[in-house]
Parts: structure tokens; sequence; C-alpha cells
């Protein structure tokens, strides 16, 4: 089983031979492989599995998503409401 988790595009590497950038996961930052998303810029969500954005989604999408992998207790702890990522219903 694969699982694939929501973020949003926090910046976008300058040319080079493969195209990265940085994704906010809840407050947490990492470095992604964007090469399979050629058109997702800063600001837009993708869906990254293994450090790899494998597809784009919209916003309202991404939040659903991260609702309910924490109500299932996928994600640890509670969300963060005051990041961008989670917004309160």
């Amino acid at each position: 089983m694969c699982l694939g988790i929501p973020g949003r595009v926090v910046e976008v590497a300058p040319e080079g031979l493969m195209r990265m950038g940085k994704v906010d996961f809840g407050g947490v930052i990492r470095e992604v492989c964007l090469a399979y998303v050629p058109e997702a810029q800063i600001g837009d969500y993708v869906i990254v599995h293994v450090g790899f954005a494998i597809s784009q989604l919209d916003e309202d999408e991404a939040q659903e998503t991260l609702k309910l992998m924490a109500e299932i207790g996928i994600l640890e702890g509670e969300p963060d409401t005051q990041s961008p990522m989670v917004k309160s219903r």
C-alpha cells in the first residue's frame, strides 16, 4: 500500500538536472522532486510519495485529506491550525 501526503509548494529551485522544490507539510518542510508535476508553482498543492510529487490537487482537496488523515491518526498530534496547510472549519 502506498501513501501520498498532500503538501504546499513553498519554493521551486532554479533550473537543474531535475526540477526540485520545497514542500510544506503543515510546518515540516522537505525537499521534493517536482519533475512529475512540471506545472506546479509556489502555492500549489501536490501529493508527495517517497520524496516525489506525483500529482497536483486543489487546496480544498488537500485540506480535506489532511483533516481526514489527522482524524484517523495517520498524522501525529493535532493539526497546526496556524499553518496555511490546515484551516479550521
